[in-house]
């Protein structure tokens, strides 16, 4: 479908004056720790009583459904991700990292319609996307741009994207900050805490003081831009030429605190390859996902944690891929990146001392864990290192590997709980691996874990 024409930037248009291929529903996002509280509240109570009716009529009809049969419905997910979406800020995040995780894991319908909170969330009114620029760039904003698309290519949890063309002719990707977002993190953070405080929701003794407060720096990191733009610079920097991988420029003459400006990329994202890439082409994209994973880690030193797949843009016809939103970039420390390297090795060897040994170093077992919880965390590891096991290629679309992970997790956070969190950053670090191989999986594709870890371990 070809693309819209932009609206004269002289000439500041309704939101509907560009409409993209599939317009995005547009709400004020909600402020202050009530209002905020009383939405989460709402999402919570509304799953419930999602629940509750299903499993009424199921056993109306004669049936004895399991839980997650009733709680995991498309009807239950539509309300989930609309009341998400409005809500936007720290709450939408963890709504975005469930519809990743849950790739493989979730109904299929039900993953597929919180997946639209990658990129689909509900996008700000006119009026407020004109007082957030006039703030930013002054009343004669518009000035700015040759054109401006007020219609947003993509709207998430923290901001949406939009479509400029400066006057000197470049064409770039304006990520507007949602108003009142970062304002709202430690509001949602808090709700978080109260929530999981519920009883019976977590396992008795489980602190996730040190988790929030991790998720709280991290969100707000999230939403300095000008610390994003200097991140994006050194992440570009350090990546350097790469025949596939690329990092758009910013540009700091369109770039504030709340507004980031980069050169525009055409592409899909990612995962669209599952549905219309053929088999090269989406082994291909695996493998060099994956590649980026290790060489971030232990050559570069520097990791974009957050690896939502609307983060990496392909050019279907060229096969090169755009790395975007490096709000979540993460140094890591060479001692950090040793112990990885060594549990690395271990899980290749299927040694289980050295394992054992890796873990305790990592902080994922202590020294005085009950027996029962530091053998399911081990086996869980010793399960993830399967595909550096194997010589060739490891045909994720095949294995029910993440299968065997959850129900195995599951079964050792009901039945023996957990007396720990892993550190926070090895946390960050898991979601990049893990995203990683759940992509893998996503795309059905077939890649040599071993040949790309080789050289680092």
């Amino acid at each position: 479908m070809p693309e819209p024409a932009l609206p004269a930037a002289d000439s500041p248009a309704p939101p509907d004056a560009s409409p993209a291929a599939t317009p995005l529903r547009a709400a004020a996002v909600p402020q202050g720790r009530a209002s905020r509280l009383l939405h989460l509240g709402r999402a919570v109570g509304e799953l419930a009583a999602g629940a509750a009716a299903e499993g009424l009529g199921r056993l109306a009809r004669g049936e004895r459904p399991a839980l997650a049969d009733i709680v995991f419905t498309p009807a239950n997910a539509r309300r989930l991700a609309e009341r998400l979406s409005q809500m936007r800020g720290a709450v939408m995040k963890l709504g975005q990292l469930l519809s990743m995780d849950g790739e493989g894991v979730l109904p299929p319908a039900f993953a597929a319609l919180l997946a639209g909170l990658r990129d689909q969330a509900h996008a700000m009114p006119a009026t407020q996307l004109d007082a957030v620029l006039s703030q930013a760039w002054g009343a004669d904003w518009h000035q700015r741009f040759r054109r401006f698309s007020f219609q947003p290519i993509a709207s998430a949890s923290i901001g949406q994207v939009h479509r400029a063309e400066t006057h000197d002719g470049r064409v770039l990707a304006l990520k507007i900050q949602h108003p009142g977002v970062r304002e709202s993190i430690a509001s949602d953070v808090a709700n978080l805490a109260l929530l999981a405080r519920t009883p019976g929701l977590l396992p008795a003794g489980l602190d996730l003081t040190e988790l929030l407060d991790r998720v709280r720096q991290q969100l707000l990191r999230e939403t300095d831009y000008v610390a994003e733009a200097a991140a994006t610079t050194a992440y570009r920097e350090a990546l350097g030429d790469d025949p596939v991988l690329w990092v758009p420029a910013v540009h700091a003459d369109h770039s504030s605190a709340r507004i980031l400006a980069t050169d525009f990329v055409a592409g899909v994202p990612v995962d669209r390859l599952a549905d219309n890439g053929s088999q090269p082409q989406r082994d291909a994209a695996a493998t060099a996902l994956a590649r980026l994973a290790a060489h971030e880690l232990f050559t570069m030193q520097l990791v974009q944690t957050d690896p939502n797949f609307g983060n990496y843009l392909v050019d279907v016809d060229g096969g090169r891929i755009a790395l975007l939103d490096f709000g979540a970039a993460q140094a890591i420390a060479p001692q950090r990146v040793q112990q990885l390297r060594d549990l690395g090795r271990a899980l290749r060897a299927s040694d289980a001392d050295a394992v054992r040994q890796a873990a305790l170093a990592l902080g994922y077992i202590g020294a005085s864990e009950p027996p029962a919880q530091a053998d399911g965390v081990l086996a869980m590891l010793m399960a993830a290192g399967e595909p550096l096991r194997q010589a060739g290629p490891y045909d994720f679309g095949a294995s029910d590997l993440f299968r065997r992970m959850v129900d195995q997790g599951q079964a050792q956070f009901f039945d023996q709980g957990f007396s720990r969190t892993p550190p926070a950053d090895l946390l960050l670090l898991q979601r990049k691996f893990i995203g990683t191989f759940l992509l893998c999986a996503r795309l059905r594709a077939r890649v040599d874990l071993a040949a790309v870890f080789a050289p680092h371990l």
